[in-house]
């Protein structure tokens, strides 16, 4: 995996039901490196603290290869790298494939998969339709936050070496599911209540539910 783009945002807001909301997600390529640091990419915006950044989503990683599959569909948006609000736009990222607790060296920094990327009507504003909601849900290729075990400077070209594969065989796409589908996987369930890579708060919600 390449990283080709690293992205952050400047703080904006906008009216939503009523509501003034503060959010990073437009996000736009940077010129420079950027700092993962263990709460959040160092300079970006982080729009809701209580849903985003924090030790389990310092970072957001989202494949380039689902630009070709959403930019048809969205062809008046201005596009570019950042769109889906990611910090990190990857190539050759797979969700069917990376495990929740993978660690990944990338730049001068260390990372650990930690959960799926949930979508809200953020996104839906961004892309001025809230029908992407569901879109994005089903496709299953959510993206994934990373928790930063070693902080360090991240910059495009930089690639992603696995330095520890997780013994937990569940993967991001895996989890993803275990979210959004009433008849849950009971094994990828159980995978998922033991892993401990996950946050406990993730755990506890999912736990609830069987």
């Amino acid at each position: 995996m390449k990283v080709l783009a690293t992205n952050i945002a400047e703080p904006a807001t906008f009216f939503w039901e009523g509501k003034e909301h503060k959010t990073g997600i437009y996000k736009i390529p940077t010129k420079d490196p950027i700092y993962l640091d263990t709460e959040a990419v160092s300079g970006d915006t982080i729009g809701s603290p209580k849903v985003h950044g924090g030790a389990y989503k310092a970072c957001y990683l989202f494949s380039a290869e689902e630009y070709a599959f959403w930019k048809p569909l969205y062809p008046l948006l201005n596009w570019n790298w950042g769109m889906f609000g990611e910090n990190l736009t990857v190539s050759g990222m797979k969700e069917s494939e990376i495990r929740i607790g993978d660690q990944y060296r990338v730049g001068d920094s260390l990372v650990e998969v930690t959960q799926p990327r949930e979508p809200c009507f953020k996104l839906g504003y961004r892309f001025k339709d809230q029908e992407i909601i569901n879109a994005f849900i089903n496709r299953n290729r959510p993206g994934t936050y990373v928790r930063v075990l070693e902080k360090g400077l991240v910059q495009a070209g930089d690639t992603l070496k696995l330095e520890r594969r997780s013994g937990n065989l569940l993967t991001v796409e895996q989890c993803y599911r275990l979210i959004y589908d009433r008849d849950k996987n009971k094994k990828h369930l159980q995978w998922a209540l033991s892993n401990e890579s996950l946050p406990q708060r993730f755990r506890t919600n999912l736990g609830r539910g069987q």
